[in-house]
Formats: structure tokens, sequence, C-alpha cells
């Protein structure tokens, strides 16, 4: 499973991040984790609100902070 956290940098973008850490230790998933900074990258997937969350190459949230649990359930949706 690849993660991916679209955003700049900013505090939000950060948040996410942790949430889906946090979110991959509760539920004991592997996965690798990248965070995409490049607005370019961002823009590639359609993402024009950050932070943006993409499970396997699908874009599940953007424009918000979902909950470490928000953040569970996509991953338990895939």
């Amino acid at each position: 499973m690849l993660i991916k956290v679209l955003g700049p940098g900013c505090k939000n973008c950060v948040t996410l991040e942790k949430n889906v850490r946090e979110a991959l230790t509760r539920l004991g998933v592997e996965a690798a984790v990248e965070k995409v900074t490049d607005y370019a990258d961002i823009m590639a997937h359609g993402v024009m609100s950050t932070p943006g969350l993409v499970i396997d190459g699908e874009v599940v949230s953007y424009g918000r902070v979902p909950t470490p649990t928000q953040v569970a359930e996509l991953i338990q949706a895939r």
C-alpha cells in the first residue's frame, strides 16, 4: 500500500501525515507513506486544495484534515 500526503508542508499537512501514521499503527498495517510537496505533482492528482490524501493512486480526501479514525476507515475501505 502506498499512501501520499499532498501539501506544501503547512501545519495541516504535517497533522495529516501524523494522523496517517497513527491510523496505520492502530490498524497494524504496513504502508509506505510519501510526502508530496511539489505543486506540479499535487496538481497532477487533481487536488486544488491541500492537504490531500491519496491511497494507492486514488484521491480519498482533500482540503481537510481527517482524524486518525477517519483515516483508518479510508484505509480499511481500500
